[in-house]
């Protein structure tokens, strides 16, 4: 789990420059400051940052579910970890469920023109069996094709091995491209275990702090397949920001500099026909709780679910 609150330190070399950025003071507030990359040097893929959004400690998109209408509030993906939450970190087995507060961010068009705005609503959030957040904008999706900003669309299948893949910081500003290496039964780290998870292959994709909460995306489809939410940065096992491999049989493997990321196709299988996320649907697949004022998640929207996930 990448952490959301770093110093950040400039190479200079007596001839070139690493990198341009504005660096401020820590914590690093990314809704204040332009990630003014080398394109030559660090990014010289031409990516596409439509739906791409910037979040003060990490990075996110505006996804769509299959079906859903243009009239209804934009939706925002990312980490569990990225959210504002009192305390710190979600604790393992605890879940955020509509819980309503402000939140500033800004979303990309195409050719990363940044545009301000406004969660209302965190509707769940997790750090357990996977990581991550889905917010309620006060926009709407069809407000959000004024700026030329098109959803992203929440892919409802199981990625594949070999699969080609983009992953897109609206933090850093900048993408990254490789392929699904495999799928981990369980990723650890510290006191959180995530199931299923991505690794990325070693080449292209060596994400960092503030690339949390990136979206995965299906080079062939377009399609949203996860988020991208860790990586081995010392060699640790099973640490903070070191998280470790466990297989089918419990063997505990470790992965210097390896990268992660998490299906969200399981999602789909907590909707009702009108959208909703509905925890109580009998193969919801996401956490159900307690909520992170100790209490259990209410049944707010009736049983039926979409079923739209195939695993």
């Amino acid at each position: 789990m990448y952490r959301h609150l770093f110093l950040l330190i400039v190479l200079l070399f007596s001839n070139s420059q690493l990198f341009a950025v504005n660096i401020p003071a820590a914590p690093y507030d990314a809704l204040k400051y332009h990630a003014n990359f080398n394109a030559n040097n660090l990014n010289a893929v031409d990516y596409n940052f439509n739906a791409i959004v910037k979040l003060s400690n990490c990075s996110g998109s505006i996804i769509q579910f299959n079906g859903q209408p243009d009239t209804a509030k934009a939706i925002v993906l990312t980490n569990g970890h990225c959210i504002q939450n009192t305390g710190g970190f979600l604790k393992p087995g605890e879940i955020v469920f509509n819980r309503l507060g402000n939140r500033s961010m800004k979303v990309a068009n195409k050719v990363k023109k940044f545009f301000d705005i406004s969660a209302t609503k965190l509707l769940y959030a997790t750090m357990t069996g996977t990581d991550i957040a889905l917010y309620e904008l006060k926009e709407t999706f069809n407000d959000l094709k004024k700026f030329q900003i098109v959803p992203l669309q929440l892919d409802n299948n199981h990625p594949s091995i070999k699969e080609d893949i983009e992953i897109i910081s609206g933090f850093w500003e900048r993408g990254y491209a490789c392929s699904i290496d495999a799928f981990i039964p369980k990723l650890k780290e510290a006191d959180w275990s995530w199931n299923d998870s991505i690794r990325y292959s070693a080449v292209g994709c060596e994400t960092k702090g503030g690339t949390s909460g990136s979206p995965i995306i299906s080079k062939s489809q377009g399609t949203v397949i996860g988020v991208n939410n860790t990586g081995n940065e010392s060699g640790q096992r099973c640490t903070l920001n070191n998280p470790c491999e466990v297989d089918g049989n419990g063997q505990i493997s470790v992965r210097l500099k390896a990268s992660y990321g998490q299906q969200t196709f399981q999602v789909y299988s907590c909707l009702t026909p009108d959208f909703k996320i509905d925890l109580s649907i009998s193969n919801c697949a996401l956490h159900k709780g307690p909520t992170s004022n100790g209490s259990k998640p209410r049944n707010m929207w009736g049983k039926k679910s979409l079923d739209l996930a195939k695993k």
